[in-house]
């Protein structure tokens, strides 16, 4: 055979063998991410050890961050549930989402975070406190208010209980109680609400636990479609009580007590706010020592909640790992706000010190956010839902005002990060920025405050009036000022007076 008639055999003896074969297997798709959001309540960034807290023992919510990512410096934008939470789904200040303060709904034309990915064909579901559909409480969330959570079945607007007992139809019958020492606490309920059994040894779930059921049955079911599901413990907040075994985990003398809660000097609305402490606590003067009583037994059950949330979250990481899906889901953890629990004699939120406003931040993405990503940079809830999408391939809505910080998530660094976070108080009449070096927040009629987060952590030095620091309060208050004209805010009207 010529060399001509053998290379037209041998082509041909090819071209049926590809024929037999069938067409040559495409590259298959990457795999879309799927992307759970656990979301607590009211939860300081100390308790957690990949901020340094050594007092609970935070082993799986650390998981998340060492083998992902640890934010230093992410600040909420409003220290207040409704209002942060709004801020973080829509990408979008207070005043822009509408529901600036608590208990006032979202704006109903918002494109939240859980809409953009249904829309980008991903299965979408919430479970736990929303918080932004305005007064009902709790509010079970019907479908056609669901703003994006296609699966709400469990998603409530507001409260705070401790037990939980499914009825017949579906619908839970919550139960709480709080105990301080002998004392009880009970939030007030409604005209119309069910009878609530105030009892943490009730009949029916820990709601920690059984929030947390719902999400791992919804992260088990089988599917075609990448996922995208909101888990919002409605814990570490008030009451101040947890279930056994953590009700008695940390004992009150080992509860350590925060080295400013007898500060002899605090701004204005700092000192109207710990007037209002030392009633609550029965406390004669802000020198009373039954101050430190009531605050070491505060502080055993607050951190027995936290230590229920991160072994929930331990359950959580298990059903993943064991589905196949660990490592091909974002995995984001934060808070709405931080507790003061006794800093500056104050409990709660909503003051002007920087705990209720740096929380916790972490994010697990292998092969997209390299293990030990440690980011100093200022980020803040705004900035959230265009980082999430961005590192999902997910298309936003055009609507957002932050800006996403995914270079940052990657461990690359962000020369065009401005580095900044602001502060939009929902009484309007605050408004401030922290900076890596600083904090500033002006009030309206009021001590306003600058703080060297640097040299002065513990906030108790106020630089604002100081002579040396007026160049720094004049750059800054310009910035707020800008700021707050370019986003339309309301606070706008009087800071400009103050240029």
């Amino acid at each position: 055979m010529q060399r001509r008639q053998f290379l037209v055999s041998a082509g041909a003896a090819g071209l049926s063998a590809l024929a037999c074969s069938g067409p040559s297997p495409q590259a298959e798709a990457p795999k879309r991410p799927n992307v759970l959001v656990l979301y607590t309540d009211e939860h300081s960034a100390w308790t957690l050890g990949v901020y340094g807290g050594k007092l609970i023992g935070t082993p799986h919510l650390d998981r998340i961050g060492r083998e992902g990512a640890v934010f230093h410096n992410y600040f909420v934008n409003s220290a207040v549930c409704t209002p942060s939470r709004g801020c973080l789904v829509t990408g979008r200040y207070p005043h822009a989402h509408g529901a600036f303060t608590n208990n006032v709904p979202i704006h109903r034309d918002e494109v939240t975070i859980a809409e953009c990915f249904r829309r980008a064909g991903y299965q979408t579901g919430f479970a736990g406190k929303w918080h932004l559909d305005g007064e009902p409480r709790p509010g079970w969330i019907p479908a056609e208010r669901s703003m994006g959570f296609e699966e709400c079945h469990w998603m409530y607007n507001r409260g705070h209980w401790k037990r939980v007992v499914e009825k017949p139809e579906g619908w839970p019958d919550n139960r709480s109680e709080a105990r301080v020492g002998k004392e009880v606490i009970q939030p007030d309920e409604p005209d119309g609400m069910p009878d609530i059994n105030y009892d943490v040894n009730a009949e029916g779930e820990f709601f920690t636990d059984w929030l947390t059921d719902k999400c791992i049955e919804f992260l088990n079911r089988e599917r075609d479609q990448p996922f995208f599901y909101y888990l919002s413990i409605p814990d570490p907040h008030t009451p101040f009580s947890v279930r056994a075994p953590y009700d008695a985990m940390y004992k009150a003398e080992d509860m350590p007590i925060p080295e400013t809660l007898y500060e002899k000097e605090l701004p204005d609305w700092a000192e109207k706010a710990r007037q209002g402490e030392l009633k609550r606590e029965k406390a004669k003067s802000a020198d009373d020592p039954v101050r430190e009583a009531h605050l070491r037994q505060v502080l055993t059950q607050y951190c027995g909640m936290v230590k229920c949330v991160d072994d929930n979250v331990g359950r959580i990481l298990d059903a993943l790992e064991a589905k196949g899906e660990l490592d091909n889901t974002l995995i984001l953890f934060t808070s709405d706000h931080g507790n003061y629990l006794g800093e500056h004699g104050l409990y709660f939120k909503n003051q002007l010190y920087e705990t209720a406003y740096r929380v916790s931040f972490l994010m697990r993405m292998p092969g997209t956010i390299p293990a030990g990503t440690e980011v100093p940079e200022c980020v803040s809830a705004v900035d959230v839902q265009p980082t999430v999408l961005e590192l999902c391939g997910v298309e936003g809505s055009g609507r957002e005002q932050g800006g996403s910080f995914a270079k940052l998530a990657r461990g690359e660094k962000d020369p065009a990060w401005p580095n900044r976070a602001f502060l939009h108080h929902s009484s309007l009449e605050r408004a401030g920025v922290f900076t890596p070096e600083w904090e500033l927040a002006l009030v309206k009629d009021g001590d306003s405050v600058l703080f060297d987060r640097k040299n002065d952590p513990l906030q108790e030095h106020n630089l604002f009036r100081d002579p040396a620091h007026q160049v720094t309060v004049r750059e800054l208050v310009a910035e707020v000022v800008d700021h707050n004209f370019q986003v339309g805010a309301p606070a706008y009207a009087w800071l400009e007076e103050i240029v």
